[in-house]
């Protein structure tokens, strides 16, 4: 790793359990640890439960008169579906509807909104929200002030529950604690599929919280994850990842992520370019396709069907619960697949038969 990527305030921990680091977002952050992988713990989250260290995610505070309405006028999703204590997903669109994060919104009023994005898009998405916020409101980069932890898996609500920690609010909705009198925030979120939280502290309390969240992790035969079982979680479940399978260049409507896009509002960022793409369809669409052949298809790997090119691979992996190849491309629309449909994929010279599916291709369980 370069001495340029920025490193979680576990770091130390990780390394001394032997983890293996990757380079996510200007980031080094555990890949996977020693005495198990990337296949034992993807197991572990969907059998019983894992712990992850994702605190290279950025944390934004808009504050201010008005700011959960001004961050309603940029970002895609509906902030008035939602009450305060309530969480959403949402998009940060450019004017021609590309994709320049996506993220979550907590809103805790109507003065006080935190926002979740991506590493790597954090710089960018605060830049955009500084340079169109009116007066009396103030947008904050707090990237390197937080810790965030996702605890994930049917025996999440056990582990909190060993450390008296609120853990029976519902879906997409957070709760405010205390652990060892520093403030955590606590939410019903994840990106793997299960039940189960992320929990926001200051970075400097991040390191008793750890310790006592791996030791009831480990009394309930559960495991440290990587952000490695994180991906092959999040493609079971069909959870688009910015920069393959949403971009700049790849829109809401093509992600199929429409749902989170408040078609009503009068105001957001990209909704002319949004509205009309929807109005004529798009011109391609991402779905799901299983290996019937033993192969694993990777990003940038070309669908077809017989000579024809068809379509492109954002996402591929190997599915440790289904134990097959499995993947996210977009196809053509002019194509005319559906689900059901047989493709190949040229895996490395070789071709791949796969079905096309519509994700998710494991049955969710995050309520």
């Amino acid at each position: 790793m370069t001495d340029t990527l920025l490193r979680s305030p576990l770091h130390d921990r990780h390394a001394a359990k032997g983890a293996k680091f990757g380079a996510f977002g200007g980031w080094e952050m555990p890949l996977e640890y020693a005495g198990g992988g990337v296949l034992a713990e993807h197991t572990a989250v969907r059998q019983t439960v894992g712990l992850f260290d994702v605190s290279h995610l950025g944390k934004v505070s808009v504050t201010g008169p008005g700011a959960a309405d001004f961050v309603n006028r940029c970002l895609t999703n509906d902030l008035g579906r939602i009450a305060p204590g309530k969480a959403q997903y949402t998009l940060c669109c450019d004017e021609s509807g590309g994709v320049i994060d996506d993220l979550i919104v907590y809103l805790r009023g109507a003065s006080d909104v935190f926002l979740v994005p991506n590493a790597a898009n954090t710089a960018e998405v605060v830049r955009r929200l500084q340079a169109a916020c009116p007066s009396g409101i103030s947008v904050t980069n707090l990237h390197q002030q937080y810790a965030i932890l996702a605890l994930q898996g049917r025996a999440s609500t056990q582990v909190l529950a060993a450390l008296t920690l609120p853990a029976d609010h519902e879906y997409m909705s957070f709760a405010d604690a205390e652990f060892d009198g520093v403030p955590i925030t606590i939410c019903r979120t994840g990106y793997t599929g299960e039940h189960g939280y992320e929990l926001i502290c200051d970075r400097e309390a991040a390191g008793a919280l750890w310790d006592a969240l791996t030791a009831q992790v480990e009394r309930v035969d559960g495991r440290l994850c990587g952000l490695g079982a994180r991906d092959t979680l999040r493609t079971e479940m069909g959870y688009p990842l910015h920069g393959q399978d949403l971009s700049p260049e790849i829109t809401p409507v093509q992600a199929r992520v429409g749902w989170a896009v408040g078609w009503r509002k009068p105001e957001f960022w990209g909704r002319q370019a949004l509205l009309a793409e929807r109005e004529a369809g798009p011109r391609r669409t991402l779905w799901g396709l299983r290996a019937m052949d033993r192969g694993i298809p990777r990003p940038g790997m070309t669908v077809l069907r017989g000579d024809e090119q068809v379509g492109t691979v954002t996402s591929g992996t190997f599915s440790p619960t289904l134990r097959v190849g499995i993947a996210l491309a977009l196809l053509d629309t002019s194509a005319g697949l559906e689900e059901g449909a047989e493709v190949e994929v040229d895996v490395r010279g070789r071709r791949c038969r796969m079905t096309v599916v519509k994700p998710p291709f494991v049955t969710p369980s995050v309520r």
